[in-house]
């Protein structure tokens, strides 16, 4: 190996060339990283890799085999791999690298600033409280001086400008054009970790928003696994049961509009006579509803169940609306685009996937992933010699609630497979009215049902209530709440609206503040459900590859996991699951006493679990 001093941050750089990744394994080890210790890593395609150490020494291949590169360095030292974000977790994922410990910056950056749009950039400014207006952008002119905006002199090789910002050639890509390039994009990604690391450090409680950040950062890794490897379908009863909604593949536009109306003559066929109402209109459709004697206040499906032996217009409406969402969501086009058929007729379903949803950090993920409707559940069919494991967690956000307040007497509940069960004779209600009235709590919900056990619960469960209470005080006054683990969730202000007189707009204004009250009791709760199901299922992953379990998570819905596995690895992936939810506990909870549980089965159909 050659060694060469390379300018700009005073960083060193061996060039490894054909030495390949035991010569990359050596020099980590010489210089005395183990297992767990920071390591940089960039990539391109085609490129090569560069890594980079604490103390500013960096390592550049030019090779391609990036997947054994970075095997070597998996088996031999189990690092805990910086980069800067997602595009390098899908270059890994698809190489097939099952990585064990990482450190996204984007990620974490989400985590402690209260953001989701972000890109290298801007999180190189905040982190070195450099103003976001002041950064510099690729082709922009100063119009007095005709230079590029933010440009202030330096060495164009360097990533760094003298003012502070990143080059913004560098940040729009310009680093993964050579291996030196990377190296030195890697030693970046460190660094902003390393800063990262210092404030997560200030906050109140330093070890908790470090581990958040670890286990964030494998949940945005396993984003990238779930992208690559989808959801198994069995295309055959995918097409059968999209045509007992809609009928068999349109063979034409004008076959499909031919289909269409006859769906809504279905429904017409109940309503009196008098015109053709568009019955993808609400206001069509309530004025059909009052023709027939019904005159509701909107047209929401959970209202119209409620007369839906009342009048087969609206039995007729309820059918008619799950077939259109069919037809317009997951009919033949969803499956045209959105799955990867193979050669025995089984298909894929591949969407976009995040580990936060730019708010209070829940998973999200495009294609239908995670708003599939039962109907089509069927169709999620584990392959020839594989199952499904299903696991499904009970009573999430109040057992959360619990652990985050330390209320001892909602914790005492949670012993109760069905905390609603102790919770109710605690308040002396029905079970019923006490699960309205804990979620009326968490959600906001002061009238009708939900407030019907709100008095009693502040008298019962008062440190529950208290933090709740706290919540929604933060965000009444636009200030941002922040989750066990340390997320920032943050607030809007107050819209200003000129019309109207004094009271009015100050009638306007406490209605945007009891929803931003509203919105902070729920993120407290929900973001920390979020983080702890997300350190739930990286630990399932880590264990899994750990004791070699042919079994790959690909369905994250919330409280919900979906693992495909071997059906000879089913009963050992179950029982994994089971105590990788103890371990997730004892890692994330603050209060030891509080029970988690989930509903664990195998099964060969998603549609077969329980829920």
């Amino acid at each position: 190996m050659e060694f060469v001093e390379a300018t700009g941050y005073g960083w060193h750089t061996r060039v490894v060339g054909d030495a390949g990744g035991d010569a990359i394994v050596e020099w980590l080890h010489s210089r005395g990283v183990g297992r767990g210790g920071l390591v940089g890593l960039a990539v391109r395609t085609g490129v090569g890799i560069g890594l980079a150490v604490p103390g500013g020494e960096t390592i550049h291949d030019d090779r391609t085999t990036l997947g054994e590169t970075i095997h070597d360095v998996e088996r031999d030292l189990g690092p805990r791999w910086v980069w800067w974000g997602r595009e390098t977790a899908d270059v890994l994922a698809a190489a097939g690298v099952p990585v064990g410990r990482c450190w996204d910056v984007t990620t974490v950056h989400r985590l402690l600033a209260g953001v989701w749009r972000t890109d290298a950039a801007h999180v190189w400014a905040w982190l070195h409280d450099l103003p976001a207006g002041g950064l510099p952008r690729t082709g922009q002119l100063d119009l007095l001086t005709s230079v590029p905006a933010g440009a202030s002199g330096g060495d164009p090789a360097d990533p760094v400008q003298p003012d502070g910002y990143l080059r913004p050639e560098w940040a729009d890509g310009g680093w993964g054009d050579s291996p030196e390039r990377l190296a030195r994009w890697a030693g970046l990604a460190l660094a902003a970790a390393e800063v990262q690391d210092r404030r997560a450090a200030a906050r109140p409680d330093a070890v908790r928003t470090r581990s958040t950040a670890h286990a964030e950062s494998a949940a945005e890794f396993l984003c990238a696994e779930l992208e690559r490897d989808g959801l198994p379908l069995d295309i055959a009863t995918a097409d059968r049961l999209i045509a007992d909604a809609i009928g068999p593949r349109p063979t034409s536009p004008a076959d499909d509009d031919r289909r269409r109306a006859e769906r809504d003559d279905a429904v017409l066929a109940h309503a009196p006579p008098g015109g053709r109402p568009d019955l993808r209109s609400p206001a069509d459709v309530k004025a059909l509803l009052r023709r027939v004697g019904f005159d509701l206040p909107d047209t929401r499906a959970w209202r119209l169940k409620q007369h839906a032996g009342d009048h087969p217009l609206i039995a007729a409406l309820l059918t008619w609306r799950k077939a259109e969402r069919i037809a317009t969501t997951y009919g033949y086009r969803w499956l045209d685009e959105h799955v990867r058929r193979d050669e025995r007729g089984w298909g894929r379903l591949h969407g976009e996937w995040s580990s936060c949803d730019g708010a209070a950090g829940r998973m999200t993920a495009s294609a239908g992933l995670h708003n599939l409707p039962a109907e089509l559940r069927p169709a999620v069919a584990a392959e020839p010699g594989y199952a499904f494991v299903h696991a499904d967690l009970g009573q999430i956000e109040p057992r959360v609630l619990a652990a985050v307040s330390g209320d001892p007497a909602l914790i005492a509940a949670t012993a109760d497979a069905d905390l609603y069960q102790p919770v109710a004779r605690r308040l002396g209600v029905t079970r019923e009215q006490a699960k309205l009235g804990v979620l009326g709590a968490m959600y906001g919900g002061t009238t009708g049902n939900s407030g019907l056990a709100l008095v009693r619960l502040r008298q019962e469960y008062p440190q529950a209530m208290a933090t709740l209470e706290a919540a929604a005080e933060q965000g009444r006054r636009s200030e941002p709440v922040f989750t066990i683990g340390s997320r920032m969730v943050r607030m809007w202000g107050n819209e200003q609206h000129d019309e109207g007189d004094a009271d009015a707009r100050l009638d306007r204004a406490r209605q945007v503040a009891a929803a931003r009250g509203r919105y902070a009791r729920n993120a407290l709760i929900q973001g920390a459900a979020a983080e702890f199901f997300k350190a739930w299922a990286v630990t399932f992953r880590a264990r899994g590859f750990g004791a070699g379990l042919d079994a790959r998570i690909v369905l994250c819905l919330h409280d919900e996991v979906l693992i495909h596995v071997a059906e000879a690895d089913a009963p050992a992936s179950a029982t994994l699951l089971t105590d990788s939810l103890a371990e997730a506990a004892h890692r994330w909870s603050p209060e030891p006493a509080v029970r988690f549980v989930a509903d664990v089965t195998v099964v060969s159909r998603w549609s077969d679990a329980k829920g």
